[in-house]
């Protein structure tokens, strides 16, 4: 199981349909890329090509 990284100010924001976006801060702090297509990845990971 992974750790869980305490959420701070900046780490993310609210889209206009509500949901939590993650920041590249909060995806650097955590330290691994999820391989969910993240908005913000940092870490160059492409969905569509299943690739980084």
């Amino acid at each position: 199981m992974k750790e869980l990284i305490p959420i701070e100010e900046g780490d993310f924001y609210l889209s206009p349909e509500g949901y939590k976006v993650f920041t590249e801060q909060f995806h650097l702090k955590r330290g691994y890329c999820c391989e969910s297509g993240c908005r913000h990845c940092p870490y160059g990971y492409d969905k569509k090509t299943n690739s980084r």
